[in-house]
């Protein structure tokens, strides 16, 4: 079996190394092999020659590399990389150092017992370490997720969660037409409706990111995610 972790990457060459460090370093449960898919979403920096740099440093690792010819957004980075997942499983790794690859074998966890389709997760529960940053935003965030669980009946906590893991089979097929921020509450819409489909959240750890230390969404990113709450939950189904 292999996990696909597919990482949207934009002006991240100065950290890119230290988060494939930490997802090459980790060993996942029951032999599953990694496949790290990187997309960079056209940077303007020296992504590309980090990342290039870092595949010939590392040649044990099986890193797939995609660039856009044009900037398109972190969602239409996510459609590419999930597009080119080879994997049994996918998750969505962020560039940045705000979430810890070694959890990656808690979300294994309910899809190998036989349990989950796909698992958040979720920020805001458990016992695992937290950084102390912006309390609106935290309260968007809570809010965000309080008007998509309305709609999808849901009971999530953390709709807006970069760790999402799904299984292949349910997320390749889905139509998913966000190019950038609004990829999470479309996804959360969209699985909601699959047949059947068994959602699972378990806590993670969270190592946010300052505006000065590189964090991108903004306020104007919090009613995108509003608009795309009500789009793809009522008349774009």
């Amino acid at each position: 079996m292999k996990l696909s972790i597919v990482i949207p990457a934009y002006n991240e060459g100065k950290t890119i190394h230290r988060i494939l460090n930490k997802v090459g370093a980790v060993k996942l449960i029951n032999g599953i092999e990694k496949e790290i898919i990187i997309v960079n979403d056209r940077s303007t920096d020296d992504t590309e020659q980090a990342v290039s740099e870092y595949r010939l440093q590392n040649p044990s690792l099986n890193i797939q590399y995609y660039c856009h010819e044009v900037n398109k957004g972190k969602g239409a980075a996510l459609h590419t990389g999930i597009s080119k997942a080879t994997g049994d499983f996918i998750i969505v790794q962020d560039a940045d150092l705000e979430y810890d690859p070694e959890e990656f074998n808690i979300l294994l966890k309910p899809i190998l017992d036989g349990f989950a389709d796909v698992v958040y997760g979720s920020r805001f529960m458990g016992g695992r370490p937290h950084r102390i940053l912006f309390f609106w935003h935290t309260i968007g965030n809570k809010m965000l997720t309080f008007l998509s669980n309305m709609f999808t009946n849901l009971n999530l906590t953390d709709m807006e969660t970069c760790y999402k893991m799904f299984r292949a089979e349910v997320i390749k097929p889905l139509d998913l037409k966000e190019q950038r921020f609004g990829f999470e509450p479309e996804v959360t819409a969209k699985i909601s409706r699959y047949p059947k489909v068994r959602v699972y959240e378990v806590g993670i750890s969270y190592y946010g990111r300052t505006y000065e230390e590189g964090k991108k969404i903004n306020w104007k990113d919090g009613f995108r995610a509003i608009w795309c709450i009500l789009k793809y939950n009522t008349w774009s189904r």
